[in-house]
């Protein structure tokens, strides 16, 4: 065979091979995106093959993207692809994002897709937060799920009061990145309850009055700093506790008892013990004498020797003592009978 009919032979086989694998390619571009692109195309959301083809690169979810940029775009709210691809890969929620916007949109609330898709990114629910916006929630004070039911607070009366409150708030956009979420919302009225019950001079007022706790608490502008904004505090519930008062002042009686208590027992020993000084006192005393009386016989000893004590003294002296004896004795008889 010639040498230029086999170089001939030889390109057509390279075509038909380059031409196979064209067609191979093509039919898994089809395959894959071809349902997305017409589906897309058809929905007047065009994205082009080469696009979701690249999105499969950056292992990016076309459907998703596609999905979601259809559903936009129904909404009028024509958001391109590369913004909802660089949302997705920076981790945020394309689908809650998209949700949020159209919400947002239908209700009249500005919302772009900057602010909407920084929110997102900071951690929060951007379409809950739009439906807050729209229908506000009701917060119950204090949240149950803590393990308390009521807030409780003391008049200046004395008297323990148990409070059930209401608070509906609406999410404020502008503050939902850095504000405070619900759990200083609920701190906050909590606080204003109390500080509104104990600065009451009787309970009875608060319970004759209970809109007033609301509007002082309101008055203090408690949504500061969240991302709420408190439309009202109603309190649901008001209770009579108890005696708070009495129970302190009969803790306090009972305390000055055990210390009045403790300084009578303390007087008593100090008594007891001064007694037991005075008895050995008398002791001591008591000895001294006896001793001075056992030198008694001596000194009449040396008397005689000296001749300073006579007979007839001696024995004068031992008859008065037995006089003074006798009389002791009579006496004490008489005083008996």
């Amino acid at each position: 065979m010639p040498l230029h009919m086999m170089a001939v032979e030889n390109w057509q086989l390279i075509a038909g091979l380059f031409g196979g694998v064209v067609l191979l390619v093509f039919f898994l571009v089809v395959a894959n995106f071809g349902l997305l692109y017409v589906q897309a195309f058809l929905s007047g959301a065009h994205v082009s093959i080469v696009d979701l083809i690249g999105m499969r690169l950056r292992k990016v979810d076309p459907r998703m993207i596609v999905i979601n940029r259809i559903t936009a775009v129904k909404a009028g709210l024509p958001i391109e692809t590369n913004k909802l691809e660089a949302h997705c890969l920076a981790g945020g929620r394309v689908e809650r994002v998209v949700k949020a916007l159209i919400a947002a949109s239908k209700a009249g609330i500005a919302l772009t897709w900057d602010r909407a898709t920084a929110i997102d990114l900071a951690g929060r629910d951007i379409l809950e937060a739009v439906h807050t916006s729209v229908n506000p929630k009701v917060i119950d004070v204090p949240d149950s799920r803590k393990g308390r039911d009521t807030i409780d607070a003391v008049a200046m009366n004395g008297i323990q009061l148990k409070v059930k409150a209401r608070v509906t708030v609406r999410t404020n956009l502008d503050r939902l990145i850095g504000g405070a979420t619900e759990e200083t919302i609920i701190a906050r009225v909590g606080d204003g309850i109390v500080t509104s019950i104990g600065s009451a001079h009787d309970h009875q007022k608060v319970l004759e009055n209970p809109d007033q706790i609301s509007k002082r608490v309101l008055e203090k502008g408690l949504d500061a700093g969240t991302a709420f904004e408190i439309l009202s505090i109603d309190i649901a519930d008001v209770d009579v506790g108890d005696n708070i008062g009495a129970k302190l002042r009969a803790d306090q009686a009972e305390s000055d008892k055990k210390v009045a208590q403790a300084e009578a027992e303390k007087r008593r020993a100090m008594a007891v013990a001064t007694e037991q000084e005075m008895q050995a006192r008398a002791m001591e005393n008591r000895a001294e004498v006896i001793k001075a009386e056992a030198e008694i016989p001596l000194a009449m000893a040396t008397a005689f020797k000296a001749g300073n004590l006579g007979i007839m003294d001696y024995y004068k002296m031992k008859n008065v003592m037995a006089d003074t004896d006798m009389r002791k004795g009579i006496a004490g008889q008489g005083g008996k009978t």
